[in-house]
């Protein structure tokens, strides 16, 4: 199956597109992507991953077609920061 994997930074877009056996996991996805060797920062441990811009475990096993997402953690306090729409 031909699934895809994105993790943005600042400074990095990464969008990785690759075939997985069937029955692959989130997990596994990340690990056969080759990401955390381009981001040793990423602890899956606690960071939150998903599929499409929802959340989903590590062991959600993918389909044909998804895009496995890695979410960096928040680093601005959303009361403090302005609206920028005003």
């Amino acid at each position: 199956m031909n699934i895809g994997v994105a993790y943005v930074t600042p400074t990095h877009k990464v969008w990785l597109r690759m075939e997985m056996p069937d029955g692959c996991t989130i997990e596994e996805a990340i690990h056969r992507s080759g990401v955390l060797n381009q981001f040793p920062d990423i602890d899956l441990k606690t960071q939150k991953v998903g599929i499409f811009g929802r959340i989903a475990k590590l062991n959600k096993v993918l389909e044909d077609g998804d895009r496995v997402e890695i979410y960096r953690p928040i680093t601005a306090d959303p009361d403090q920061v302005e609206r920028r729409d005003q």
